[in-house]
């Protein structure tokens, strides 16, 4: 593992992943027409599936929202101009994946710059990723005050509930609002138009019914897997969070961004997203060539690892303790107090 007061030269990272970096039109293509077809054919085999049992039409809605996942880790590197060498085609193929990731484009790419060139700062936290706060900030908060934080850090609610209004009702609108998304306001209403015209077709064709019967479940299960991709991806015990003046991108990179070991099946639907360490360090890779980089590169194999068994704990991690320089759950914070 990294130590995080050590210092990483960036020629020395550059010269290692630069060839990594070039994109493959053949392997854009072919990832996208193995993530769309296969998805509106289950979408359409979901449907008919109405008609037999609706528990064959939930369990159609797990690949769907496998496939749902993987279409917007596409968009995610058109957002970072990796998947496609031009940047119109880059941003037209983003646009197509956000009417059907439910994510407005242009205004999410902006806030996603905002958290990789943040992330690990303790100052600039909440933008762009999941608000945590320090022991200290919450010994100072009100009654009230901890109380809707611990809601707010409730797996219920941060993994079930919260995906869920986030992706439906909060991506329509521009929110929140800041003067340097002011101007990407427009595109948010623009992917709302097509996104509502879009459901509008869908229930004329086969019934308003029949689309929440297929869609809801589809989006539910896609909003809540990619909301604990994100969280898992940056919340574990021994993430990277410092002041500004101490703060270095490679460590924040490569300490704070986990590698999330998941089985084969899982790591293709989710896009290799869990090579998330050297994402962070280099956005320009794309996302079929980051296995390859975590493997013939031996200074990206010393992150921190998560498995699927292991993330499970980050769930109930809940505070930043600047002091141990690691998250910690309230039963912790509990005897934190005590010592103290």
């Amino acid at each position: 593992m990294f130590h995080k007061n050590s210092s990483i030269k960036h020629s020395f990272l550059d010269n290692l992943i630069a060839k990594y970096q070039n994109s493959s039109s053949g392997k854009s293509i072919w990832q996208l027409s193995n993530s769309f077809i296969p998805f509106l054919l289950i979408w359409v085999l979901m449907y008919l599936s109405l008609d037999v049992s609706y528990w064959l039409t939930l369990l159609l809605a797990l690949p769907a929202a496998g496939f749902v996942v993987r279409i917007f880790i596409i968009q995610h590197d058109c957002g970072h101009g990796s998947f496609f060498k031009s940047k119109s085609v880059n941003d037209f193929w983003g646009a197509v994946c956000s009417i059907f990731s439910l994510t407005p484009y242009h205004h999410w790419r902006k806030k996603h710059a905002i958290h990789h060139a943040s992330a690990g700062k303790l100052e600039k936290r909440g933008i762009g990723d999941i608000y945590t706060m320090t022991v200290d900030e919450f010994l100072q908060q009100s009654r009230w005050g901890r109380f809707k934080y611990r809601l707010y850090r409730n797996p219920i609610i941060l993994f079930i509930v919260i995906p869920i209004i986030l992706f439906v009702i909060l991506q329509r609108f521009p929110f929140p609002s800041s003067k340097s998304l002011k101007n990407l306001h427009p595109s948010v209403y623009v992917t709302t138009i097509v996104v509502l015209l879009v459901t509008a077709v869908m229930i004329y064709l086969i019934g308003w019914q029949n689309f929440l019967l297929v869609q809801f479940p589809i989006t539910f299960i896609a909003s809540s897997t990619g909301t604990w991709l994100f969280y898992v991806q940056h919340q574990f015990e021994d993430t990277y969070w410092t002041n500004n003046n101490s703060w270095d991108y490679n460590l924040a990179a490569l300490q704070g961004s986990s590698y999330y070991k998941l089985p084969k099946i899982l790591q293709w639907f989710t896009g290799n997203i869990g090579f998330h360490h050297i994402h962070h360090l280099s956005p320009k890779i794309p996302n079929y060539h980051l296995e390859k980089c975590h493997k013939e590169i031996p200074e990206f194999q010393k992150s921190p690892v998560l498995t699927l068994r292991t993330s499970f704990k980050s769930m109930f991690l809940r505070l930043w303790d600047e002091k141990q320089k690691k998250l910690i759950s309230f039963h912790q914070f509990k005897l934190l107090k005590l010592e103290r």
